[in-house]
């Protein structure tokens, strides 16, 4: 494959190649091409020689009767293509003779039957979430990486049909045994047209007694109406989540009211998160370090007390130029609501 300063000399000549003759862009962009594959190749087969070489070597005072060692080379596989995001590399992965019973050299850096690097196989569920149908998904995919190879249709459907299967299992799954304190919920909003109407992904995020955090819910809802929120909120219920403590969200009146019609227990509590970006959209860049370190004293503040006083200070520094500013932090709901809540403590 030649040395590492030929591929060096050859990056060199194609930059000077950049500089002085933009006519032949087109020809470039396809050495610079073949000049990143040549590059991932050259890796990959460095680091699969470098774990060859050291599994031997930690095996190598192994021999048998005859004093012939167990672990030794075996030359190279057959070629294979291996679909990366570098493009597609043709392979052939260095082989190891292991003759020790029930033993096998198993590459972790390629895996025996891989076809395609993981990153490849993490674009095909943003196509399809973008709507791209799985027909197109071998041509589209041919543009990026140079190939079809270990991306066929049926290889596609396959990919769908554990995706598919995974997510229902996650929508069934029992949630009786746990008990989650506060949860999380916003609308994610995508470009995504289907018929006149955007789709909005509604995620809960579930939070333990003990900090750990669990995705609860992603499901499609209607522009985060009350309808969809409640059908959400029902469905963990009926799968046996308990009311929250504290619910933290934005403004969006649709989840409000559809969680007081479903935990009406739970106490409600804005997302500072958004409640911050709302306020800093109101104020000129060159303040927006220290409005948000303001801010931050606010909701970081010990006792509802403390960020009253916080909420003063923010309205001195900012009440004369920005009301708007000002506005969002005290008329709009507070992210305290709920006779007594505390400010969150500090860690």
């Amino acid at each position: 494959m030649g040395s590492a300063g030929e591929a060096g000399g050859e990056g060199v000549r194609l930059m000077l190649k950049i500089v002085t003759d933009d006519a032949d862009r087109d020809d470039l962009a396809g050495m610079l091409d073949e000049l990143v594959c040549e590059g991932a190749l050259r890796m990959l087969m460095a680091g699969l020689e470098t774990e060859v070489a050291d599994y031997i070597e930690r095996h190598q005072q192994l021999v048998d009767a005859e004093g012939y060692r167990l672990v030794v080379r075996n030359g190279k596989a057959a070629e294979r293509t291996l679909v990366t995001g570098a493009g597609a590399l043709k392979i052939r992965a260095p082989r190891v003779n292991d003759r020790r019973e029930g033993r096998r050299f198993s590459s972790y850096i390629l895996p025996k039957y891989a076809r395609r690097s993981p990153k490849v196989a993490d674009v095909l569920p943003v196509l399809y979430l973008r709507g791209l149908p799985t027909g197109d998904f071998a041509p589209a995919l041919e543009e990026f990486f140079g190939t079809d190879a270990g991306l066929s249709a049926s290889t596609i459907g396959r990919l769908v049909e554990t995706w598919s299967a995974e997510y229902e299992a996650f929508e069934q799954r029992d949630l009786s045994g746990s008990d989650f304190v506060y949860v999380w919920a916003d609308g994610i909003h995508f470009r995504i047209r289907l018929a006149e109407d955007r789709l909005c992904c509604l995620v809960i995020v579930g939070v333990k007694a003990d900090g750990s955090k669990e995705l609860l819910a992603c499901g499609d809802g209607y522009r985060e109406s009350t309808e969809s929120w409640a059908e959400v909120l029902r469905d963990l219920r009926d799968r046996g989540m308990g009311a929250p403590v504290v619910a933290v969200g934005d403004g969006a009146l649709g989840f409000w009211a559809a969680l007081s019609d479903v935990f009406p227990a739970t106490v409600e509590q804005r997302c500072w998160v958004h409640k911050t970006a709302n306020i800093l959209d109101a104020l000129p860049k060159r303040l927006h370090r220290q409005a948000k370190a303001a801010i931050h004293e606010i909701y970081q503040a010990e006792t509802r007390a403390d960020a009253d006083v916080g909420i003063d200070e923010f309205v001195t520094l900012f009440a004369g130029k920005y009301p708007k500013a000002v506005a969002k932090l005290t008329r709009e709901p507070s992210p305290w609501s709920g006779d007594g809540l505390q400010a969150p403590r500090r860690r």
